[in-house]
């Protein structure tokens, strides 16, 4: 039952494996010095996001009992919302991207988010709600919070593709606060 959580959350590891790009070249300075800004405040975020991540394909993979799995994964999730909601602070406080429709992209970006945010917010209050005595319902429970998950991650999958697509992906790629490393988002 849990397993297929753990498989609907490959799809959040997906969101941060778009931020591991090979890096750029050393094109605008003014992008670059934006996204080090963005990506310095980022470092932290994501590794608390992968963290979340392994902890939630832990509890997944092991025969673990319903209690540990509702308090590991609302535990998970609430880190989540917070990391992706101080991510899109960190975009507003860079200020605007030095490219064309700089505004649009920061606003767009920040936008997505902080959808993914409450997305996370809304999981954990499915958590929580979940009662783990009755097997049967925490299954079921388990399986909607699964289903769940794709809606919550495409906020912040679109702001990463608004940030790409204004032309700060070799920018961005290029900082090591922004490079999660692909191996350490698979299950431990």
């Amino acid at each position: 039952m849990n397993k297929k959580l753990a498989a609907a959350l490959s799809g959040s590891a997906v969101l941060m494996l778009v931020l591991s790009g090979c890096g750029g070249d050393d094109g605008d300075e003014k992008a670059n010095a934006w996204a080090k800004k963005v990506c310095d405040q980022w470092q932290p975020e994501l590794k608390k996001i992968e963290t979340a991540n392994a902890d939630i394909k832990r509890v997944a993979t092991e025969s673990s009992k319903p209690d540990e799995v509702k308090q590991t994964d609302a535990a998970a999730f609430a880190t989540m919302s917070e990391s992706y909601k101080t991510m899109g602070s960190a975009l507003q406080q860079a200020g605007v991207p030095p490219v064309k429709n700089g505004a649009t992209t920061q606003e767009a970006a920040v936008k997505g988010f902080e959808a993914t945010s409450k997305g996370y917010a809304d999981l954990k209050a499915k958590m929580d709600a979940l009662d783990p005595a009755d097997q049967t319902k925490f299954a079921d429970g388990l399986k909607e919070v699964a289903g769940g998950l794709q809606e919550a991650t495409k906020g912040g999958q679109d702001a990463l593709a608004t940030l790409n697509a204004g032309g700060l992906d070799k920018a961005i790629n290029s900082q090591k606060g922004c490079q999660v490393a692909a191996t350490s988002a698979s299950p431990k």
